[in-house]
């Protein structure tokens, strides 16, 4: 058999080169999805153990400072207080199978609850239709005095390259952050964390709250397995070239 000439083996260095890179993308993101998996678990664990069951009460304003949301996110609570609506924000959002079996595109009304203590928590107290973004519309579903509320601790949310920029000046929010509504509602000794409010009808039926999402996919391993079947593939489809420019 007649050895390969130089010429057809420089000739492979080019598109060598582009399938190994080729091979460590693929590679790497198979290990990634592993990773998710990993953290998806984790997460998964968090809302089995924390989110159901008698809830507890809140860290309290002492510990606020060491809030961590690995500790303590998901977990069932229940507060008291009274809600200061006049400082509510709409948070855009969209929440699934809420209307006619659709996602509902709206408003996640935001509303400081005051403690017994002069503290303040953040209350997720659901969502509202686009149209009733305005209060006006929904005067039932303001309670005055002291409530009750029932719901998980939350993380603040944060903003990703995909989610737009809140403009506080003209009320327009994409991101539930308990410091930052802080800040330009002029409120102190807020918590670090917000309170998702369960599923209990308020008055008038908005809010509805209920919306955090406790069943979670996890498809990560199946999509790690399709990543690194591509670089295997990639490696014969390849393999196959090389020999025959070398050979042919």
């Amino acid at each position: 058999m007649p050895a390969a000439s130089p010429h057809r083996t420089r000739s492979l260095l080019v598109p060598g080169l582009t399938a190994l890179v080729a091979f460590a993308i693929l590679i790497g993101l198979g290990s990634w999805q592993l990773q998710r998996k990993a953290w998806k678990e984790s997460l998964i664990q968090q809302i089995e153990t924390r989110a159901y069951g008698e809830p507890g009460s809140i860290l309290p304003e002492a510990e606020w400072s060491g809030w961590r949301a690995d500790q303590d996110e998901f977990r069932k609570v229940r507060v008291t207080g009274t809600f200061l609506h006049d400082l509510e924000t709409p948070v855009y959002g969209l929440a699934p199978g809420t209307r006619q079996g659709a996602p509902l595109q709206g408003y996640y009304i935001i509303t400081p609850l005051r403690l017994p203590t002069g503290a303040i928590v953040m209350v997720n107290r659901g969502i509202v239709p686009i149209e009733l973004k305005d209060p006006a519309g929904r005067p039932q579903g303001q309670p005055a005095g002291e409530v009750t509320v029932t719901g998980l601790v939350r993380a603040p949310e944060a903003r990703n390259p995909f989610t737009p920029e809140n403009d506080p000046a003209r009320n327009t929010w994409f991101t539930r952050d308990p410091q930052a509504l802080a800040e330009v509602r002029g409120l102190e000794r807020v918590a670090p964390f917000l309170i998702d409010a369960d599923a209990t009808p308020n008055p008038g039926g908005w809010p509805r709250g209920g919306q955090t999402q406790l069943i979670l996919p996890n498809n990560h391993l199946q999509y790690a397995l399709t990543w690194y079947g591509l670089a295997l593939t990639l490696i014969g489809v390849f393999g196959a070239f090389a020999w025959r420019r070398v050979k042919g």
